[in-house]
């Protein structure tokens, strides 16, 4: 008990401290979420976590401070494979596909086939690949991936500790512990994501966990209860599939179709989102755990599988756009070509009112059909002068008297008089 305590504490420290060491390489590497346009997210936090559940694993099996026993080595190896597959995948679009072929031949390589048959081994097989790749779907948010992947691995953990598997109870303690730490740095809003390394890594190693926890015991309550451990996965995936085949669009085309987009539109705030999912995805792990040590009947699961059913009908019908999305969003994105095109329809519109205006003024057009653009000469802009008052110069009027006065003086001066005598 003490060297698991010890084992997960070292984990959840290292995968925080690995998380935010890794952050700067990646953003100058380009290793980004392209999801999230609206901001730079990188892909560091899957490799974080894949290291440090590796190395505090194989140290605590070397050193015999935790042993993992036999075949938790294969196991996490292929685990490693699967995880490498998702990094290749973040740093090029590779194809689905490949992912699903490569994590099958993972898988086929950590399958008891001993206890569960070749049939229900091949099974198997298909079954961890298919979760394999639905938690690789369920890093669409920010927070869930690393939150489902926690709460699974507890309930598998504690399923193996019913078995008695204490190496494989320690290694998925680890790993939650290592998604707890990863989780500091991933809550709303996100500094780094899982990306296709880390969820691929969680989801094999817990889809591989509980087919080995489920080896040997009966097939039909085996069944139930591994759907029950992931029924959150199983919905998300569900909900795609039905969403892109009604719409009639390809199913590996990315949307905005998964379980946090249909909530998000429902109004729920991301971090709500999250804790939501969480809360589901307790119930179910719950579920399952009860009914792999006998608590309830294999009939509970039943109502787990009637709640997934009821919630993948009702998030279908949801339609809206996303509350917050930021502007690289998909919804955002077609809001923003539909008000150019017709911003562009109105321009055009407006140019072929101007011509056919302006060929009417000019002459041009109407009858004949032709349109020319002829430039209108603008018209010379006066200011109207206020108009002044001109009256004619007015002529001095005489009296009578004055008149008389000047008819009746003599021509001469006086000193003219004087002078002539």
């Amino acid at each position: 008990m003490l060297y698991g305590i010890v084992a997960a504490t070292t984990a959840l420290l290292l995968a925080a401290v690995l998380a935010a060491l890794l952050r700067a390489p990646a953003l100058r590497l380009a290793l980004l979420d392209r999801r999230q346009r609206q901001r730079r997210v990188p892909l560091s936090g899957g490799v974080a976590v894949v290291l440090a559940t590796c190395l505090v694993a194989v140290a605590g099996d070397r050193t015999g401070f935790a042993p993992l026993g036999e075949g938790m080595g294969a196991l996490l190896a292929a685990g490693a494979g699967a995880a490498a597959l998702g990094l290749v995948a973040d740093a090029w679009r590779l194809k689905t596909r490949f992912l699903l072929v490569g994590t099958a031949v993972a898988a086929a390589c950590v399958v008891p086939y001993g206890d569960t048959g070749v049939p229900a081994g091949v099974a198997a097989v298909g079954w961890i690949a298919c979760v394999t790749l639905a938690f690789r779907g369920l890093d669409h948010a920010d927070g869930m991936a690393g939150t489902v992947g926690v709460v699974t691995a507890f309930g598998v953990a504690a399923c193996a500790a019913a078995e008695v598997m204490d190496g494989l109870a320690v290694l998925l303690s680890v790993l939650a512990a290592a998604l707890t730490g990863f989780l500091m740095h991933n809550w709303p809003p996100a500094r780094v994501a899982l990306g296709g390394c880390g969820a691929m890594f969680t989801g094999f190693l817990l889809a591989a966990a509980a087919v080995t926890t489920r080896a040997g015991q009966d097939a039909v309550t085996g069944a139930g209860v591994l759907f029950a451990l992931t029924a959150i996965a199983v919905a998300d995936a569900a909900l795609v599939v039905l969403i892109r085949r009604t719409a009639g669009r390809p199913l590996l085309r990315r949307g905005p179709d998964h379980l946090a987009h249909r909530l998000r539109r429902l109004g729920l705030t991301p971090a709500g989102v999250t804790v939501g999912v969480g809360t589901a995805a307790f119930a179910g792990v719950l579920t399952g755990t009860l009914v792999h040590t006998g608590l309830l009947g294999a009939g509970t699961v039943l109502w787990v599988a009637g709640g997934v059913t009821a919630v993948v009908l009702v998030l279908w019908r949801v339609r809206g756009r996303v509350p917050g999305q930021g502007r690289g969003g998909p919804d955002a994105r077609v809001s923003r070509e539909a008000r150019a095109g017709r911003e562009a329809q109105a321009g055009r519109e407006a140019r072929v009112g101007r011509e056919a205006r302006v060929g009417r003024e000019a002459g041009v057009g109407g009858e004949t059909g032709v349109h020319r653009e002829v430039s209108p000469r603008p018209r010379p802009r006066f200011r109207r002068q206020p108009v002044a008052v001109v009256r004619p110069p007015r002529e001095p009027v005489e009296s009578p008297l004055r008149a008389s006065r000047r008819a009746e003086s003599p021509q001469v001066t006086g000193s003219l008089r004087v002078r002539n005598g």
